[in-house]
């Protein structure tokens, strides 16, 4: 008779424990995302724990959301919210998506750095994979006392970026940001590419914003060292560069697509017809291919180029005014056959 009645007790205590762990495992330990597939949920600093759940909320299924809030009632993490960007896989529970939440396992983004032409568009385009805002990135890049910290003026600043891909945290601040480009920035100016630059007089900063000028000149990497030997020869003779792409720079303008007589005249230290030298600071961030064709650029007499006339992207090179006169006579009358102002 004993057994029988500790048996009543015993197989009740067995389906409740059952149920117990059922529901423990449903509402912790399935997976969160209601309809499959791996998402990435942003936590900012204006985020309290309603609009954590509000963001959880689109995403998540109703027993895991249940199970999500459960365990933030018994922690402490709605007074420690995290910032961060936060990839929710496919399979992970309630019980992963809150210890990542709350001990900020974020994970990283893949940063490329574009080879845009001023500060406001690299603000803007690093503002779409940070959490910091264009105008906080655009203010640290044109202030003159962040740039002198790292060796730079508001001209030269972009020298910094080397437009290659980096893996960042989405809410790393600013400065710490800009710690990173100038650590990246150091390891790319390896022993060779110094010694390269020193062999030409150049500094750092020069050889980019020559190469940026290159870069502007052709989209054709194999050309980019025939191209920087011709300005590098009007450096070396003192003669301006007379770039236009220097001249859409200084006008602010970049959808010229013919430079004419009186641009020519434009008021800007970035006005190499003007100028001479190099600009104060590069036209754009060059690609690694520019800088490089700048360090290797080819030796030669040539002093003068002029688009080719069947508009290839590519050059031809003079060594006289001449030569380059008749160049430009072929160039000019292509465009008037093709309608281009």
């Amino acid at each position: 008779m004993k057994k029988i009645g500790s048996k009543k007790f015993v197989i009740p205590a067995v389906a409740c424990l059952g149920v117990i762990l059922f529901l423990c495992y449903y509402y912790f330990f399935t997976s969160m995302i209601a309809d499959g597939g791996n998402r990435v949920v942003y936590i900012d600093e204006d985020d309290n724990i309603d609009s954590v759940y509000a963001k959880l909320d689109t995403i998540a299924s109703h027993h895991a959301m249940s199970g999500f809030k459960t365990l933030v009632r018994h922690s402490s993490y709605e007074e420690n919210i995290r910032t961060g960007r936060y990839e929710i896989e496919d399979g992970n529970s309630a019980f992963t998506v809150f210890r990542k939440l709350k001990n900020g396992l974020q994970s990283s983004v893949r940063l490329t750095i574009p080879s845009v032409r001023t500060a406001d568009r690299l603000a803007g385009a690093l503002a779409k994979k940070l959490m910091a805002d264009s105008l906080s990135i655009y203010k640290a890049l044109t202030d003159s006392t962040t740039c002198a910290k790292y060796g730079y003026t508001p001209e030269t600043m972009l020298c910094m970026f080397i437009p290659n891909t980096y893996e960042v945290y989405w809410n790393t601040p600013v400065d710490k940001f800009l710690d990173k480009m100038d650590a990246e920035s150091k390891k790319f100016w390896n022993f060779e590419r110094k010694q390269k630059a020193e062999a030409m007089g150049f500094t750092e900063e020069e050889v980019i914003t020559l190469a940026s000028i290159v870069d502007e000149e052709t989209a054709n990497d194999a050309e980019k060292p025939m191209v920087a030997g011709m300005y590098y020869n009007r450096l070396k003779a003192n003669m301006p560069l007379q770039a236009d792409p220097t001249i859409k720079f200084a006008m602010k303008d970049f959808d010229i697509r013919r430079i004419y007589h009186n641009m020519l005249n434009v008021n800007s230290p970035y006005n190499t017809y003007k100028n001479t030298g190099l600009p104060p600071g590069p036209i754009r961030i060059p690609t690694v291919a520019g800088i490089d064709a700048v360090l290797n650029h080819v030796h030669h007499n040539y002093l003068y180029m002029c688009a080719k006339e069947d508009f290839s992207g590519t050059h031809n090179f003079a060594e006289t005014y001449s030569e380059h006169l008749e160049n430009a006579a072929k160039y000019s009358e292509a465009l008037n056959k093709r309608g281009i102002k």
